[in-house]
């Protein structure tokens, strides 16, 4: 047997949608990160071991950015057949490839070491080298969905839902209890050219009729989420029992939908089944401020708002497929509403941050804030402000008493979008004369890089037009941002939940530019290529220069197939 010592900034336990960008956030800020996961692959539940697609804010135009869409992005682009292996290398490659980044695969934490009221390390197994991983710490973030490191650590935490009297909520129950959502696995189909047969295991169970599945809609348009239990058990402890139940209804429902009944199924074959459940609810950490339903239904209106959801309180029944009727309840929230800073870290552990479905919130504000792209925000956020801790020499607590303002601009920098804020131009842009081939070229110093209700805030022109700064005198830039349209109301998701023969195929946004280039004119008006991009597919490009000009300008050469280019922002410093 082994041991392995590590010594870090930030120690990320959990490597799901949260736990990833956190990692990745904080290192690209320049803290040294080690994240570590249980899993051979990252992502949880969007990962290749569950299949659940990334669900995030409903509406026009408030699809999640920032480093998640920078994934979405990179998987269409190179995924256009939806291959569950090229969307977990996209995830790996983001982790493994990072700089300051250590990436620990398939190592379970169980256990940490405390000094006073902070963590001073955590260890885990590492079952495939069998080796123990030690990693010592200033900062954790526990993004682990069961939020491991709370009874381990000692920070409150909560099972279960309120009582309806404790925070005011109308959806909670009367009487508080340890009842939560459940757990699913989920199967897939795949359409062949000719029938199919199928064979059940001796061990499914079997639906004879509609009726038995609970009036469960099971046409290939879902991905059998309604196939849960756990929700009246311990979703943790009972885990594996939960599993076997799971999986007997999977291959009976898929029995059923073969062999008993039309359920313009002939074609179809069982393509793949889950065997390890995607969880929806557990622990939850108690913080600074616990979101509550009365929060989300106000709309999130935080002086600390760092992050935002905009699912609807979708509260499953603790009886998951026993209970008669769909399994699920939509409590209507607004979209978008604001998640606080101060419900991103423990309140009694110093040092401890949380972000995921196990953040401080009750379960009726959970229900909305679970879904993938609504934690993926919160792992962006977590990140970020580990890196500003870590800068500072502080704590989480502290980053929200001395530096919100930075961690907010420094995300909305990132394209994270928030809310009802303006993120900060550099004074180079706002203090240039614009001119444009067409149309106004404010908006691409507005500071909001997204539309946002009837205001578009972007400049569009055919391919070739541009956009020009001039300056009052030769200034030296070092710096190009630019946020192009990826259009946030695209229809597809992250990955398929079933393979019909005819599906389209995967593609980079038609809306997104493709070729641009920055050309720069010097005191004596020349103008000159300055960087060119042949290849483009991400919404947010970072370009650095290196040059002194009078004026500069951004060129749109061509699209993915739009027949305009449509630009959010364009900052020079």
């Amino acid at each position: 047997m082994r041991e392995a010592k590590h010594t870090c900034d930030l120690c990320v336990v959990g490597g799901g949608m949260a736990g990833l960008l956190a990692a990745v956030a904080a290192a690209r800020h320049g803290a040294r990160v080690v994240l570590v996961t249980d899993r051979p692959v990252l992502g949880g539940n969007a990962s290749s071991e569950i299949r659940m697609h990334i669900c995030g804010a409903h509406g026009a135009n408030v699809r999640e950015t920032g480093i998640l869409e920078e994934l979405l992005l990179e998987n269409h682009y190179r995924n256009p057949e939806p291959a569950y292996s090229i969307w977990d290398s996209v995830l790996y490659g983001a982790a493994q490839y990072q700089e300051n980044l250590t990436l620990i695969l398939n190592c379970s934490v169980n256990a940490c070491e405390m000094d006073g009221a902070r963590i001073a390390s955590v260890s885990g197994w590492q079952m495939t080298t069998e080796t123990t991983h030690t990693v010592h710490a200033s900062l954790f973030a526990d993004c682990s969905g069961d939020g491991i490191l709370a009874p381990l650590s000692g920070a409150e935490f909560r099972i279960g839902r309120e009582a309806r009297s404790e925070y005011g909520e109308s959806i909670a129950p009367e009487v508080a209890d340890r009842k939560t959502m459940g757990m699913s696995c989920l199967l897939q189909g795949r359409e062949t050219d000719r029938k199919q047969t199928f064979t059940p295991p001796s061990w499914a169970h079997v639906y004879e009729t509609d009726e038995e599945l609970n009036k469960r809609g099971h046409g290939f348009g879902t991905n059998f989420w309604w196939i849960e239990t756990g929700g009246e058990m311990d979703s943790i402890h009972d885990a594996e029992t939960c599993r076997e139940d799971l999986l007997k209804i999977a291959f009976g429902v898929w029995d059923h939908i073969k062999n008993r009944g039309d359920h313009g199924a002939d074609n179809w074959v069982l393509d793949w089944v889950g065997f390890l459940p995607g969880k929806r609810e557990s622990r939850r950490y108690v913080g600074d401020h616990v979101l509550t339903q009365n929060d989300v239904e106000a709309g999130g209106t935080f002086e600390d708002l760092v992050a935002y959801g905009g699912w609807s309180m979708d509260d499953h029944f603790p009886a998951g497929f026993y209970h008669p009727g769909r399994g699920t309840i939509f409590h209507p929230a607004p979209s978008p509403f604001g998640i606080p800073y101060r419900s991103l870290y423990s309140r009694n552990v110093e040092n401890l941050f949380c972000a995921g479905r196990n953040h401080s919130a009750t379960h009726a504000a959970m229900s909305a804030t679970r879904v993938m792209g609504t934690t993926s925000m919160m792992g962006q956020a977590v990140g970020t402000a580990a890196a500003i801790a870590t800068k500072h020499g502080t704590t989480p607590r502290r980053v929200c008493e001395g530096h919100l303002a930075a961690l907010r601009q420094t995300l909305m920098d990132d394209d994270c979008y928030l809310p009802r804020n303006v993120r900060a131009v550099p004074h180079l842009t706002k203090s240039a004369s614009v001119a444009t081939s067409v149309a106004d070229g404010d908006p691409l110093r507005n500071g909001i890089d997204r539309p946002v209700g009837e205001e578009d805030n972007g400049w569009r022109a055919e391919c070739g037009g541009c956009a020009e700064y001039q300056f009052a005198r030769t200034e030296n830039i070092t710096h190009a941002r630019i946020v192009f349209d990826s259009d946030l109301n695209r229809p597809t998701k992250n990955m398929r939940h079933n393979r019909p023969r005819d599906a389209e195929p995967f593609a980079v946004p038609a809306t997104l530019v493709r070729s641009f280039k920055i050309e720069t004119a010097d005191a004596s008006g020349a103008w000159s290529v300055a960087h060119r991009c042949e290849n483009n597919y991400q919404r947010l490009v970072r370009v650095p220069l290196s040059v002194s000009a009078r004026a500069v300008r951004l060129v749109c050469e061509s699209t993915w197939g739009a027949q305009d280019a449509h630009v959010f922002s364009f900052d020079v410093s």
